[in-house]
């Protein structure tokens, strides 16, 4: 599957909504597959702001169950978030952990006034409340599947059998 024409999908999905709320967001990508569909999203938007990236490795609740070893380098945020509406981009939903734990972190930086969350790949499978406001693809996958972003340069969806 190609990424491009989903990232695609999404800046126009992005743009219809900035049109309708009348202000782009502050975007702001979750490091590393986030970040970088993120940096291609605000080149093709053209948002004056820089965008932003979270590294949101200390808040995961399962880092150490999964074996993650926490890439130590800090967040970017640009401009203060307080009263802003956000835009958080990120590669894959599948449980919700990941975007729990950015919307965490996001919180200690301040209090938006709204958060939407934009992903390439939603892939089901949740276990916390959390949904996709603009999704580029959704995957329907088999038990013991998993997708994956390589990238950066290029960007690519890994999809294969096992870990």
């Amino acid at each position: 599957m190609e990424v491009d024409p989903l990232i695609h999908k999404m800046a126009a999905a992005i743009r219809a909504r900035t049109e309708k709320d009348g202000q782009a967001p502050l975007m702001i990508g979750i490091k590393r597959g986030g970040a970088w569909i993120g940096r291609r999203l605000h080149r093709q938007l053209g948002y004056p702001e820089p965008l932003g990236e979270l590294n949101i490795a200390f808040y995961r609740d399962d880092f150490s169950a999964l074996g993650l070893h926490p890439e130590v380098s800090p967040s970017r945020l640009p401009v203060t978030i307080n009263d802003r509406q956000i835009l958080l981009i990120d590669d894959v939903l599948y449980t919700g952990r990941t975007v729990r734990a950015a919307l965490n972190e996001l919180f200690d930086y301040g209090r938006p006034a709204g958060i939407r969350l934009a992903v390439l790949i939603d892939r089901g499978g949740r276990e916390l409340p959390i949904q996709a406001d603009i999704i580029g693809h959704t995957l329907a996958l088999k038990p013991g599947e998993h997708v994956k972003l390589t990238g950066p340069d290029p960007l690519a969806l890994d999809l294969r059998q096992g870990g």
